[in-house]
């Protein structure tokens, strides 16, 4: 499979729609995620981990708005589609739909990713939701 299929098919089958059970075909054996937090391992299984916890807080949908594939990696520019459902950063859930920017880097071996790397702007996500929470203020 080509590497910019492979990218483009992890995110909607993996991140979009959380089939696990197809992780395998696309992750190397030695694969290595960069951008996951301490707690978590930085292989498949914290992985899965951080896509779930994710998923606490907000239903997610990643769109690739810009890829650039050459030989052995990737750079995809995504915007995340988000609705808040669960508590994060201390904000409780408030229901609105809103989303960020980011963008994430690959490495390939073998026909599958061996090292992930991303940048997702929280600050975006925190901003919307922190103005959502205070609502609308009229003065008299």
């Amino acid at each position: 499979m080509e590497n910019s299929i492979l990218v483009q098919q992890f995110i909607d089958q993996i991140w979009n729609n959380q089939e696990f059970e197809k992780l395998d075909s696309f992750l190397h054996p030695a694969f290595k995620d960069h951008s996951l937090l301490p707690m978590l391992s930085p292989d498949k299984e914290g992985t899965i981990k951080w896509i779930i916890n994710t998923g606490i807080s907000f239903e997610h949908y990643t769109i690739i708005e810009d890829q650039v594939t050459d030989a052995d990696q990737s750079m995809v520019r995504i915007k995340m589609k988000l609705k808040h459902i669960g508590s994060w950063r201390g904000i409780e859930p408030t229901g609105i739909e809103l989303y960020t920017i980011g963008y994430r880097h690959f490495k390939f071996k073998d026909g599958k990713i061996i090292e992930h790397w991303a940048l997702i702007d929280g600050e975006i996500i925190e901003n919307q939701l922190k103005e959502a929470s205070q609502g609308c203020k009229i003065e008299i």
